[in-house]
């Protein structure tokens, strides 16, 4: 199959003319949720339709069920890219398993100052610094409450929690709680999101004495037992990750995201960011895409080798083509979320993606996605 992105666009967007990243997003967000609207006449059917032919790959070997959630493949679309849910119907129709939302706080905030948002070519990156802009989780949970009362999206949503920059570090539990209060009835999962660098203090929370808190409170609001999940930080020693992992086994956590974006930048081709000026390396913010792909591997099989596989993992960081997506599965990741590699390689990303998933179950003679989950621990 053609892909029109990567002959046409991409060239245009990422070495053509130079346009606002952030401004190309919020096109992209109002576009898909305009492609979403549902409708019942001819032209939205067959618009919808057309949708999922070219990006949707339907197979039984591809799904799995987590949590008591049926997912149709794994490959979900992570936090950071629908923040306040605008496009929350359009993510079925593009071939993703599942969607995560937010990251989503209890208090409406505009994040950093502009410019916050980087492409870095030359890595495969992305250098964001946004700082949990968004409506608030009120704003959030009437958008959802409006597009779900006609119908949910055939597939699981997840909510992805933060702290707001207003709440001081010793407020987080109950600032977290609320958000979980307002959104309960529109999530299929929620995930604590405590590793973000770009909230003054936020990576602190990762520490036991910090988590254990918010994840009591949150446990406590949890009257359904819905899968709460924690995202941690790729640039964690291993000792804080197995703090971490203790911490998700004794309050009961669904899973464990991994990863976040890195601080870690010494490595990057790209030295100065021409929207600045300024040194990569001295610019706050952290980074996604190809230079993480390697570490949020390692941190994946480091977590399913401590855990022997009893808590499940998102594998995200890095994943462009289907080896990067196999890689991660069989390290231990039983779900997968991508957002800097969907960008730059465009919507057919996912059915390539899901395509290659296929043949790698062929080569290796598996019956199903799930049988790969953890397969380098076993060879």
């Amino acid at each position: 199959m053609k892909d029109p992105y990567r002959q046409l666009v991409r060239p245009l967007l990422f070495h053509g003319v130079t346009l606002d990243p952030e401004f190309l997003h919020r096109r992209t967000m109002n576009l898909l949720a305009w492609l979403a609207q549902p409708g019942a006449d001819r032209a939205a059917a067959h618009g919808h339709a057309w949708l999922r032919q070219q990006f949707c790959l339907a197979d039984p070997r591809l799904a799995q069920t987590c949590w008591g959630l049926t997912f149709t493949n794994p490959l979900g679309l992570a936090a950071g890219f629908d923040k306040d849910g605008v496009a929350a119907r359009a993510w079925p129709l593009l071939g993703f398993g599942f969607a995560e939302l937010g990251t989503v706080t209890r208090y409406p905030q505009p994040g950093n100052p502009q410019p916050r948002l980087f492409r870095l070519v030359k890595d495969e990156a992305v250098l964001n610094r946004m700082g949990f802009n968004n409506r608030g989780a009120v704003a959030l949970a009437e958008r959802l409450g409006a597009y779900w009362s006609s119908q949910r999206p055939a597939m699981p949503v997840g909510i992805n929690l933060g702290k707001s920059k207003v709440t001081e570090l010793a407020d987080a539990p109950e600032d977290y709680r609320f958000s979980l209060r307002q959104l309960y009835p529109y999530g299929d999962y929620f995930v604590v999101n405590v590793s973000s660098p770009n909230t003054p203090g936020l990576r602190s929370l990762q520490a036991a004495d910090q988590l254990g808190p918010i994840l009591a409170a949150l446990q406590a609001e949890n009257r359904e037992e819905k899968p709460l999940l924690v995202k941690i930080a790729p640039d964690l020693a291993w000792p804080d990750i197995d703090a971490v992992i203790e911490l998700a086994q004794a309050y009961g956590l669904a899973g464990i995201i991994a990863t976040n974006t890195t601080i870690a930048k010494e490595s990057l081709k790209t030295k100065t960011l021409l929207q600045t000026g300024n040194a990569v390396v001295d610019e706050a913010g952290g980074i996604s895409g190809a230079p993480l792909r390697s570490r949020s591997t390692e941190v994946i099989h480091h977590i399913y080798q401590r855990t022997g596989g009893t808590l499940p993992i998102v594998g995200v960081g890095g994943i462009f083509t289907a080896d990067d997506a196999w890689e991660k599965i069989i390290a231990g990741a039983t779900l997968l979320q991508v957002y800097t590699g969907w960008i730059y390689e465009g919507p057919w990303m996912i059915r390539r993606l899901l395509a290659g998933l296929l043949a790698k179950l062929e080569e290796h003679q598996l019956a199903s996605v799930a049988e790969a989950v953890g397969l380098r621990h076993r060879v």
